[in-house]
């Protein structure tokens, strides 16, 4: 999950290489909602054995509320620090 800031706009998305898609994100190499709303903060991951369990939680996660979403991240992340770093 990415954020704009602490308690800011959110996304989700699926990929297989985190790292890439953390830093495509940061450089606005791709045209579209996180670059329009500067959502360049990793905020929170989960990793899965499988593209098809990472796709079914992706799905499952964009329909919660905001509300579990938040709670999620502070759970692990209470300071939505960017876990960028952590992952290169």
């Amino acid at each position: 999950m990415l954020a704009s800031k602490a308690n800011g706009t959110l996304y989700i998305g699926v990929t297989s290489n985190l790292a890439k898609r953390v830093h495509e994100h940061k450089s606005e190499m791709v045209d579209g909602f996180t670059k329009k709303y500067e959502v360049h903060s990793l905020v929170w991951y989960e990793v899965h054995e499988t593209m098809e369990s990472a796709i079914v939680r992706e799905k499952q996660m964009k329909a919660w509320k905001r509300s579990w979403k938040r709670r999620v991240i502070e759970e692990s992340n209470p300071d939505w620090r960017d876990l960028y770093q952590v992952i290169v």
